[in-house]
């Protein structure tokens, strides 16, 4: 650019912009803006986000400015946008720089995008360069957190770092006028990641043959792993019923619903119900799995895809492989990893540990950084509800209100997540699973290094769960001493409600937390999980609880829930008549067992788990006596309810600071009906509506004394729709404002964003 003449007319401005710029298109939309507007400078990346220095007219400037706030790439979004003038200076153009490297990432990750309809365009289409490569991308779509090495986002901190670009996909990605401009992950069938299918560790095609030989396959029958984007995968036909009841074995599943990947939206009307909500859902960039409802009498795909429940996780192809892979059958694709293990993401380890759980293995070259296995979310009052956030959504930051301490908090047990809060952002980690074998531990810890390294922070502070017998807190113990750290512990049920006021940035003062869950370590040592708390400023109190009920033998109560429902019966002086269903599943012997335990007080743990009382009434009923995963016996509880409205049945509230809901009369209420014969599916739907009522007599009682008139609902019992669905619907009725979660899951994969805030001192109790 010529120096100007008259100089007052020119500006030179530095802009720091912080937020999702990074592996979103954003450095070849601010080329193409400031071209379009004649101004010099240059654009660059850090871990610090994007760096813009711009010099122009002042009326261009201001168009600049604008148009980066309003016309960036759908996928960016910014969090702030720093502005200061700086020196004019002689500058021709406008280019892309080489990244900056920063001691501290403030830049947001972009998780992985499904390919865009421009690239799925290219992948059918005979006459373009790219016809069915499993790998295009561009800067709209493709690989993202799997693939990232270190911050800044460029290709050499990709492991596509190691695939030379040919001389076409380099005139691309230097062309500012192409749509891969600066698209980091650009590859070919000439330069990029290639697939095989091999089987005993010998490669029988390779390439489309090995797509086509694949499809072949899993029509005969087979099983197959195939690696995706942030794992492998387990995949079959799902309408074969022999072969989905091998893989479940072979697995070690259970009887746990399996995900069904169907490839478009007009095949997948076929087997479920889809709303416009749940539509957008589906074919959104992040393209989850979505829980929907089967459609009645629907029964082409196997019985044993997802029995006891008529919710289907479905999901589209969301990604070039598994577009090419998909005909008109139906898949299940259920995550790559035998029981309690984490999800295979290399080769070699795919090759060791799935090579027992299927025939063949369809392998590719691209490696993958970090483990993401699939979201799983539903619709709740027309908008996002996360079950499991992952893939497509982690490490996507929660904002949060105020800054403060750095601290890396590791979760619970069950559908574990870790959250690195740094400053006014809480970056989630991917769904880890269950922390129950060696291989889930380490890869809790390849987590936290990865997540500290992309970022490039030392914490301040570590959090974990109160429980001392969790392998996260254990972890986390270790992990602090090792870094000469304080640890917190955060008491479970107060993580959740506080994890729910970051989710939906509540900034008012007062409202009533009801936290319904399965098990969560009390402050009194009891196991808590029907919990009520007022929230005041920054303040949590326990004002509320399900009664204590003894636990007989701890876990093994939880698998077996007619021993729920055996000490519910105990606890309410109800006789074990072996006419109710739970008293006759209960083994004689192991009855009187557990009588010597209720009568003596031995080895039972007191708790006030509503999730266990749904598991009791479950069992009372005769609708599940032995729990294959956790939450069945409430999953299949609410399946048989009768659709309409019922009247709830009677309990009592027990006086005191907190106060108590006895179940007493509840339950004499549901055997009574049981003795008269009235079906399962009506006394189910007595049952939830009586949970409701007992969630709206609190909301009266507390806005009665202090004026409360936000209820906010968190905790994994309100993954349950009918419940969440009816207790909305009272609380509506009678004027009172609901929260509930909108970014993170209500179950144990949202508390460690609460327990960092707690650890920070913004939420006490």
């Amino acid at each position: 650019m010529d120096r100007p003449e008259n100089l007052c007319q020119v500006s030179r401005y530095r802009f720091l912009v912080q937020g999702l710029v990074q592996g979103v298109g954003f450095r070849p939309f601010v080329y193409q803006l400031a071209t379009r507007l004649q101004l010099a400078g240059h654009v660059s990346n850090s871990a610090n986000g994007v760096t813009i220095e711009v010099q122009g007219t002042s009326d261009n400037l201001i168009q600049f400015r604008k148009d980066l706030i309003h016309q960036h790439p759908p996928l960016a979004y910014i969090q702030e946008l720093q502005k200061q003038e700086i020196p004019f200076r002689e500058e021709a153009g406008f280019q892309i720089l080489p990244s900056t490297q920063t001691e501290v990432g403030r830049t947001s990750i972009p998780g992985d995008i499904a390919p865009c309809d421009d690239c799925l365009s290219e992948l059918f289409d005979p006459q373009d360069r790219r016809y069915r490569y499993p790998f295009l991308n561009c800067t709209q779509c493709g690989p993202r957190y799997t693939v990232i090495c270190s911050l800044p986002y460029d290709r050499l901190a990709t492991t596509l770092a190691k695939f030379t670009m040919c001389t076409e996909c380099l005139r691309e990605y230097g062309d500012p006028a192409d749509r891969r401009f600066h698209a980091e992950p650009i590859a070919c069938s000439q330069c990029g990641p290639q697939v095989w299918l091999e089987t005993n560790g010998r490669r029988v095609a390779e390439k489309e043959a090995a797509i086509k030989e694949a499809i072949t396959r899993l029509e005969r029958g087979e099983i197959l792993a195939i690696k995706g984007i942030g794992g492998f995968h387990l995949a079959c036909d799902a309408s074969n019923e022999s072969t989905v009841a091998r893989l479940r074995e072979k697995k070690g599943r259970g009887t746990k619903p399996l995900a069904v990947m169907i490839k478009n939206l007009e095949l997948a009307q076929q087997y479920v119900e889809i709303s416009l909500a749940e539509e957008e859902l589906l074919l959104s960039p992040m393209q989850p799995i979505v829980l929907l409802q089967r459609k009645p009498n629907e029964s082409s795909l196997a019985p044993a895809v997802a029995p006891g429940t008529n919710q289907l996780g479905l999901f589209l192809p969301y990604s070039p492989l598994h577009q090419l892979l998909l005909t008109d059958r139906p898949l299940v694709m259920t995550s790559g990893n035998g029981s309690n293990e984490p999800i295979v993401i290399a080769n070699e380890e795919a090759r060791d540990r799935l090579s027992v759980l299927c025939d063949a293995i369809l392998m590719h070259d691209r490696e993958i950084t970090t483990p993401c296995d699939d979201s799983v979310v539903r619709i709740f009052e027309n908008r996002l509800y996360p079950l499991r956030r992952s893939r497509g959504y982690a490490p996507l930051p929660v904002k949060l209100q105020k800054s403060g301490s750095t601290v890396l908090a590791v979760g619970g047990e069950l559908k574990t997540t870790l959250c690195l809060a740094i400053e006014k952002s809480a970056y989630l980690s991917q769904h880890l699973g269950d922390l129950e074998s060696p291989e889930s531990h380490m890869a809790l810890d390849r987590c936290a290094h990865h997540l500290l390294d992309l970022f490039r922070v030392k914490p301040d502070l570590i959090a974990c769960d109160l429980h001392p017998g969790y392998l996260s807190s254990q972890w986390a113990e270790r992990f602090a001493r090792k870094l000469d750290l304080p640890l917190v512990k955060v008491q479970h049920h107060e993580a959740h409600l506080a994890s729910l006021l970051a989710d939906v940035s509540w900034s008012g003062n007062d409202l009533l937390g009801v936290c319904f869950d399965g098990t969560g370590f009390g402050t009194d040592r009891a196991i808590w999980g029907g919990e009520f708390f007022c929230f005041d400023k920054s303040r949590s109190k326990r004002v509320g609880h399900l009664k204590y009920v003894s636990l007989p033998g701890g876990d093994l109560s939880i698998k077996r829930p007619y021993r729920l429902a055996l000490a519910h019966l105990w606890a309410a002086g109800i006789p074990w008549s072996e006419d109710i269903p739970a008293v006759a599943a209960c083994p004689p012997a192991e009855r009187a067992i557990l009588r010597q335990q209720l009568e003596k007080n031995a080895n039972c743990t007191p708790t006030s788990s509503m999730g266990r009382l749904f598991d009791a009434v479950s069992s009372l009923l005769g609708v599940n006596q032995l729990a294959s995963y956790e939450g069945q016996p409430a999953v299949e509880l609410e399946t048989i309810a009768d659709s309409g409205p019922q009247e709830p049945y009677p309990f009592e509230i027990i006086s005191g600071n907190p106060c108590q809901i006895d179940p007493t009369p509840l339950l004499h209420a549901i055997v009574q009906d049981l003795v008269r014969q009235v079906p399962a599916a009506t006394i189910s739907a007595r049952f939830h509506a009586t949970i409701a009522e007992m969630i709206c007599y609190f909301a009266r009682l507390f806005r009665q004394q202090v004026g409360l008139g936000t209820l906010g609902l968190t905790g994994g019992v309100f993954q349950n729709m009918r419940l969440l669905k009816e207790v909305s619907q009272r609380l509506h009725n009678e004027k009172f404002t609901i929260l509930t979660h909108q970014q993170v899951p209500a179950n144990d994969g949202g508390i460690s964003l609460g327990q960092c805030l707690i650890a920070r001192g913004q939420i006490s109790s």
